[in-house]
């Protein structure tokens, strides 16, 4: 698996009232979604970007970081499930566009490894 990018997941109560604190003090003005319970902000540079999560709407665990692995997702999964990982949530095509499973590391931490339609 070769990542092509790696966003954190921050967990907030409320997505509205942590919005000013990354959009105006962090300066993370482009908001790339927003899908009520995890919505994205990124820099207008598109260099930094971080996510805030309320609650994962499918899965039973929220992940710390969002992977992309673009057309590899397949492969990841068959190669998480192969060294005996843990699969909190399963591979999913889910219906807002990705296809994507969460892995835990051996450190408890959940990794959203995902693949975006457009990738």
């Amino acid at each position: 698996m070769e990542p092509t990018g790696i966003t954190a997941n921050l967990l907030v109560p409320d997505i509205a009232a942590a919005r000013d604190f990354y959009t105006g003090y962090l300066g993370l003005s482009v908001e790339g979604f927003n899908m009520g319970w995890v919505a994205q902000f990124r820099s207008p540079d598109g260099h930094a970007q971080i996510q805030l999560l309320t609650h994962d709407a499918t899965a039973p665990a929220n992940p710390v970081v969002s992977v992309r692995v673009g057309a590899a997702v397949d492969e990841a999964y068959a190669e998480a499930v192969r060294r005996g990982y843990e699969i909190p949530h399963p591979l999913t095509e889910e219906p807002w566009g990705l296809r994507r499973f969460f892995v835990r590391a051996p450190d408890g931490n959940v990794l959203n490894i995902v693949s975006h339609r457009d990738e």
